[in-house]
């Protein structure tokens, strides 16, 4: 579509990807009370385990990829190793169901997609449905959040949320985010603005951290995390403007694996019907993200 504005331009983005300092989140149960969703009672379902092929189910493991720096969709427990956050407990309640044991694999975001169907069953990262991923992987959808800005508790540097040229911006490497910056920033320097300062972090953690120390202006991802950090972050960051854009969030399937796009669906869609599903977004605070039907390749604007 055209786009009228820089902030549109940026808008336009998906999300993912930030992991909030250790240090500042709090993540185990001893220090801050954060602890996974107990799924133990979620049960298997022999007809919609049955529709996941051999080459999935001849190990007897689900395997997932993600990236655990997106709190609080996943990120890491204090002992460094532990995913946790509401992306993660589905991805264990889905093993359930397919009566298999969830293997969790910590990677960098922008190598799931690429080993979805080789190293991985499924990616779950809070992956937003773009059209360039549709290429690659197929999709079952599960949240929907909006985008958000963050900058330093009291915007110290007067950042204007309509006007980003000549700003350092945090972005996270290989996400649509990133794309997008850069694009705006071309916009900026074509109109004769001073472009925008991409930085780009492999961990989000960093970008995170470069604006809270005045490194960078601003960041900008989900909603929920945006709003996860400020609260976990001891007011050292604080909203710009309001959320926008909901885009949808989905589970990344291998190309063309109709059977497991199908048992994927009908199990995410088992635990939104029988209540397991908000009860794990309640649980983290983010039920205002929920969907009531799950979807192969729902279609995005």
């Amino acid at each position: 579509m055209q786009v009228s504005s820089l902030k549109t331009v940026m808008a336009a983005v998906a999300s993912i990807a930030m992991l909030l300092p250790l240090a500042a989140c709090g993540t185990t149960d001893d220090d801050s009370g954060i602890a996974s969703y107990n799924v133990s009672t979620v049960a298997k379902d022999e007809t919609i385990a049955a529709l996941l092929p051999d080459d999935v189910t001849k190990d007897g493991k689900l395997t997932i990829g993600t990236n655990p720096s997106y709190a609080p969709a996943e990120f890491l427990a204090a002992d460094g190793k532990t995913q946790i956050g509401y992306d993660m407990d589905l991805a264990h309640a889905l093993g359930n169901i397919f009566g298999l044991k969830t293997e969790i694999i910590s990677a960098n975001f922008d190598t799931i997609i690429p080993a979805i169907g080789t190293k991985y069953d499924l990616g779950i990262a809070a992956f937003t449905v773009t059209p360039e991923r549709l290429e690659a992987v197929d999709f079952v959808s599960y949240f929907t959040a909006g985008m958000a800005y963050a900058v330093r508790a009291g915007n110290p540097d007067h950042v204007n949320v309509d006007n980003l040229c000549g700003r350092k911006v945090a972005v996270e490497t290989g996400t649509v985010e990133e794309a997008s910056i850069y694009e705006a920033a071309d916009q900026c320097k074509a109109s004769g603005a001073p472009r925008i300062e991409v930085q780009s972090f492999k961990q989000q953690a960093d970008g995170t951290t470069a604006t809270i120390s005045g490194k960078t202006d601003v960041f900008f991802a989900d909603s929920p995390v945006v709003g996860y950090a400020i609260a976990q972050t001891d007011g050292q960051l604080e909203q710009l403007g309001n959320d926008f854009d909901e885009v949808p969030n989905a589970i990344a399937v291998r190309k063309g694996d109709a059977d497991t796009a199908e048992a994927v669906r009908r199990a995410m869609q088992k635990l939104m019907d029988d209540g397991t599903y908000m009860n794990i977004l309640k649980h983290w605070g983010v039920e205002s993200g929920a969907l009531t039907k799950a979807e192969i390749n729902p279609t995005t604007t």
